[in-house]
């Protein structure tokens, strides 16, 4: 005797087809039951189609009988993908802030395909992502934010494809990188930065943000501390010994630990800030770090760097102050491995891609080899 599967409709709150679970035309999620051994049992088809759900059920009752299954799974549901996914995010040690990337993403990709119709992983097709990636200009000007944005997507789908939701990684378009990479400031012009302070905040009301914008800048230049990792910077975190003073904390992107020492008059200007926590330098304590970070860039640190006619069209500029401070170190003959540990990244690698080419040894080394050609 054949087995049984049934499948059936739990409908959503709201459904108009609420009350016939043998309903086929609404988006609602579609189950299966059947009962073996004597016992009756209950599982999410993964799908929102009444078709692909009776491919499941195919499948079961091949299984159930004990026949070879000529049915692939259904597609799985591309919410119950991203679940999982995030899930093994979270395993990996991911930092918060990368989670919080991946979540507020990856929703946005799940609802565009809730609109075009798509409700499952395999149902993701070329055309689209292509679609999809047209949005993203009006909410990123930024090539190089587009650019790690679709890093991210395409990471979500290997995922996909070797968890084997997907037969294959779609092709996703390519982003052309139409700004020059940031760069590192000259000492001529970091100190036109720190002289345009006072024109950029020169109101008699902005002293505190003049003393806060300028300890931010030396902060960052002799540190090599990313914007957020400055402005959450702990006073526990600037320490004292024998051979001066030294910050050390652990980076909110990666969770990377870093120690980094400091030349003296940078800690005198942090510890002469009015400060609002007496546990933080620049920080409340109160509200998301992100957003903290992005309020600063708009009132403090743009202003400053237009004022002193420094531009990068359209990247982070407070991100040149840590280039400073990584080109500054291989100039004068760091190992990249040493700079790599002390701007806290995951990898040399990371640290080759953006500052192989400022590498002195390597360029002293090119050109011994192209003279000797002569």
């Amino acid at each position: 005797m054949s087995s049984l599967v049934t499948v059936f409709t739990r409908h959503a709150v709201g459904c108009k087809y609420e009350g016939n679970e043998f309903a086929r035309r609404c988006d609602c999620r579609k189950h299966l039951r059947w009962t073996s051994g004597g016992k009756q049992h209950r599982k999410a088809a993964g799908t929102r189609s009444w078709a692909e759900a009776e491919k499941v059920k195919r499948s079961i009752e091949d299984q159930l009988d004990g026949r070879a299954s000529e049915h692939k799974d259904a597609p799985k549901d591309l919410g119950e993908c991203i679940e999982v996914f995030i899930k093994d995010k979270r395993v990996q040690g991911l930092t918060k802030d990368g989670i919080g990337k991946y979540t507020r993403e990856l929703a946005r990709l799940k609802d565009f395909c809730k609109h075009q119709g798509v409700y499952t992983a395999q149902g993701i097709t070329r055309e689209l992502l292509t679609h999809f990636s047209a949005t993203w200009e009006r909410r990123y000007p930024s090539s190089y934010t587009r650019s790690k944005l679709r890093e991210r997507y395409r990471g979500f789908f290997r995922y996909c494809f070797e968890a084997q939701w997907m037969e294959r990684v779609p092709v996703m378009p390519k982003i052309k990188l139409d700004n020059l990479p940031t760069q590192p400031l000259t000492s001529k012009e970091f100190d036109k930065l720190l002289a345009a302070i006072p024109v950029a905040h020169a109101s008699p009301q902005a002293a505190a943000r003049r003393s806060n914008t300028r300890a931010l800048f030396l902060l960052m230049r002799w540190s090599g501390l990313a914007i957020r990792d400055a402005l959450t910077l702990r006073k526990k975190g600037l320490k004292h010994d024998l051979g001066g003073y030294r910050v050390t904390t652990k980076r909110q992107k990666t969770g990377t630990d870093v120690s980094v020492p400091v030349p003296d008059f940078v800690a005198a200007e942090l510890l002469a800030l009015d400060t609002e926590n007496p546990a933080y330098f620049f920080w409340s304590g109160n509200g998301d770090p992100a957003n903290f970070a992005t309020k600063m860039q708009v009132r403090c640190i743009a202003p400053v760097f237009k004022a002193a006619g420094l531009y990068d069209d359209g990247h982070m500029v407070s991100h040149r102050l840590r280039d400073t401070f990584a080109v500054h170190l291989l100039e004068h003959g760091t190992p990249l491995e040493e700079v790599s540990k002390a701007l806290g990244h995951e990898s040399i690698r990371t640290t080759e891609k953006h500052y192989a080419k400022w590498v002195k040894g390597r360029q002293d080394r090119l050109d011994t080899f192209v003279k000797a050609a002569w």
